[in-house]
């Protein structure tokens, strides 16, 4: 058709308006994208080809174990928010039915349950998160958030038990491996029943928003497949679901992925500052960061292999790791919280004065120096001000000895606040950041923190 020559207007006009769709189905593969993004685990056959060839409706379940995501759930929003981008909708559902009863996949015991409020609480916020980041993302298709327990509030138990109960064997629901690692320990009826649950999820939202599409863990293989299953029993053979699974993410030691020391690292920046947020990327390890490149940023594949090429010639600059907690912090927080979090690094780690300490909230300067030497000092001798070297040894035994307070003030290594003080120093009120702290180095590498108490 485009090789047509002396076309009029109106075919020149369907041409040019037929070439771009054609280009973008050719080029348009979203199973090939997660593959090499490292975030394809496992499909049921003719999945690949029945996302290429249409716009389809998919969804991912987010069960409210709290009130926020952490960084190893971003994993399935990253999958939902390509799924949009390639014209798609894509469904966050929040498992307000679902998250009452608990997920017993491949966990050793049982879950215990949560209060309605602290359901609710959950839900709220993990709804917003999630809608809120798919807001962000600009693409062709389309999302939506829905929460399961606005169909399954009037459902009761005997009506459910009888409508698609019945459709599903306890043999077929025994058999999924998620269930028969719980088999030694024991299963309670309501965890046992989660699958069923969700699979009707998946036949709700098939029958009633047509979507044809569950993605999820590769731990919830056998809850998707379950939910395939009953679509195509309820519709009498008729009903025809994919699934599509991810790799779970652990660290290399088999660790879970997405804690640190201190924790879970939460996408809530109440739960988990933007600072410590880009503090956990740009740690990254080296050959994790290659990997995390590609699944937690929507740079292309050609750019991925470009920083992975320059990070394996020069590790040392850690531009690899720089440019991730840059993509991802930029994403979650936004860019202000991420140029903040560069200035807070910079303040720990480079080059800063005391002015750029009093552009520190209070909680951003507790969370900076957490990890350095804690010391106090009565608030009275700080007012009668402290001579320095009283101040270093005696006051707050930041350094053993008058004698080497004296060694190190005349060679010139002792900082307040980012400034170097010479013998003559006194402490005061005025060296109070927020009226509270006091920021010691000596040299270049050790630092302590001081605070200032009645």
């Amino acid at each position: 058709v485009l090789a047509v020559k002396n076309a009029d207007r109106t075919t020149a006009i369907r041409i040019k308006n037929l070439s771009l769709p054609l280009q973008k189905l050719k080029q348009m593969n979203f199973v090939e994208e997660l593959k090499w993004r490292g975030l394809f685990h496992d499909m049921i056959p003719g999945t690949e080809e029945h996302v290429s060839k249409q716009s389809v409706k998919a969804y991912i379940g987010f069960d409210p174990t709290a009130d926020s995501l952490h960084v190893g759930s971003l994993v399935q929003v990253m999958l939902l928010a390509f799924l949009k981008k390639y014209g798609h909708t894509a469904i966050g559902l929040v498992g307000g039915a679902t998250g009452m009863v608990g997920d017993p996949s491949f966990k050793a015991s049982e879950r215990s349950l949560l209060d309605n409020d602290t359901i609710q609480k959950n839900i709220d916020g993990i709804f917003k998160q999630i809608d809120s980041l798919l807001s962000k993302v600009e693409a062709d298709g389309a999302h939506t958030m829905m929460n399961n327990y606005d169909w399954m509030k009037d459902y009761s138990f005997l009506h459910f038990i009888r409508d698609v109960g019945k459709h599903m064997s306890v043999n077929y629901m025994m058999a999924k491996d998620s269930v028969k690692k719980r088999m030694e320990t024991g299963i309670s009826f309501t965890e046992f029943s989660y699958q069923l649950l969700q699979g009707y999820d998946f036949y709700y939202l098939y029958q009633n928003h047509e979507c044809t599409l569950q993605m999820g863990g590769s731990d919830q293989w056998g809850n998707i497949t379950t939910g395939t299953e009953l679509i195509r029993r309820m519709t009498g053979g008729e009903g025809k679901a994919y699934a599509l699974t991810v790799p779970l993410l652990t660290k290399p030691n088999g660790d879970k992925f997405g804690k640190s020391e201190g924790g879970n690292v939460w996408l809530d920046p109440e739960r988990t500052s933007p600072y410590k947020f880009y503090q956990f990327w740009l740690n990254t390890a080296d050959a994790e960061a290659e990997g995390h490149i590609k699944t937690f940023t929507f740079l292309s594949k050609e750019e991925c292999e470009t920083l992975i090429a320059e990070h394996q010639n020069d590790p040392g600059k850690r531009s690899l790791q720089k440019r991730l907690a840059e993509e991802i912090t930029v994403f979650v927080h936004g860019r202000e919280a991420y140029d903040r979090a560069i200035a807070a690094s910079a303040i720990l780690f480079g080059k800063s004065t005391k002015e750029d300490l009093n552009q520190l909230s209070e909680k951003e300067i507790k969370e900076i120096f957490e990890d350095v030497p804690q010391f106090e000092i009565d608030r009275k001798l700080i007012a009668s001000k402290s001579g320095i070297i009283d101040f270093l040894a005696e006051h707050t035994s930041i350094l053993n000895s008058k004698g080497e307070a004296r060694r190190s003030l005349k060679e010139n290594s002792i900082s307040i606040n980012k400034e170097k003080v010479g013998m003559d120093y006194e402490i005061s009120e005025s060296d109070l950041l927020k009226d509270k702290y006091i920021i010691v180095q000596k040299g270049k590498k050790h630092k302590f923190i001081v605070e200032a108490v009645s």
